[in-house]
């Protein structure tokens, strides 16, 4: 059973807010919407990118709790794209 992050009292997860930023993009780059829909949907994609920040900073914070109980392991940014040696 995976365990998903939740990001709100709702029961948003980060995945579905993510999943439903992406849709409000995509809708409004199609730049059909009306003003007053386009400002909903504005004001909706700005909580939900909120919600999804909080969600990354809470993660990393986890993150960092679990690997400072070695008292040698250090947080350090990641790198996508290391090189081989």
């Amino acid at each position: 059973m995976t365990r998903k992050t939740t990001t709100e009292a709702d029961g948003v997860d980060f995945e579905q807010a993510l999943q439903e930023l992406e849709a409000l993009v995509e809708q409004m780059e199609q730049g059909e919407l009306s003003l007053e829909d386009s400002l909903k949907s504005f004001e909706r994609g700005i909580e939900l990118t909120r919600l999804c920040q909080k969600a990354l900073r809470d993660a990393e914070q986890k993150v960092e709790i679990l690997t400072g109980k070695d008292g040698d392991a250090r947080a350090q940014p990641f790198e996508s794209d290391q090189q081989s040696e």
